[in-house]
């Protein structure tokens, strides 16, 4: 059975394993180097101390996946919007486990005042975070496209957006 928990200092050195492969070997996340573990401090203290919610997906003791969220952008009219990240292990893949650190997030965010969330979700080909999404009532809010080149190839990014209401 999986819990959704807030996550603390001590599960950042799992959440930065279970991020690095999506960076070295997948256009999912823009990102073109693994962070450090410091640079998982810094984050987690940035959510964290913007009042957003910062979650994992515990089984069995081990860390499966993560969920936060993190300011749309930094100007003071944004700050009612955010942006999502929902990560897993691949052997947490299939088993509901996106689906639960999505809900708790959407709650989370709810419970801080967040009133609209995006997703920014890359264009891999794969549909598997869309469709996420728009099961929790995500509608389509655009494409970018050509945005990121990674992996010697351009990257569309779609977005999806949630209005929680308020």
């Amino acid at each position: 059975m999986v819990e959704v928990r807030a996550a603390t200092y001590d599960d950042l050195p799992r959440v930065a394993a279970i991020y690095a492969p999506y960076v070295t070997d997948t256009v999912i996340t823009f990102e073109l180097d693994v962070p450090v573990l410091a640079e998982w401090r810094q984050r987690y203290d940035a959510v964290v101390g913007a009042g957003l919610p910062f979650l994992v997906a515990e089984d069995e003791g081990d860390v499966v996946g993560y969920s936060y969220l993190a300011p749309w952008k930094t100007r003071p009219a944004y700050r009612q919007t955010a942006e999502d990240s929902v990560y897993l292990d691949p052997d947490a893949r299939g088993r509901g486990t996106g689906g639960e650190l999505l809900d708790r997030l959407l709650d989370a965010a709810r419970a801080v005042g967040v009133r609209e969330v995006l997703a920014v979700i890359a264009d891999t080909g794969s549909d598997v975070s869309v469709r996420l999404h728009r099961s929790r009532g995500f509608r389509d809010a655009g494409r970018l496209e050509q945005v990121g080149f990674k992996l010697d190839r351009w990257v569309d990014t779609v977005i999806l957006q949630r209005s929680l209401g308020g």
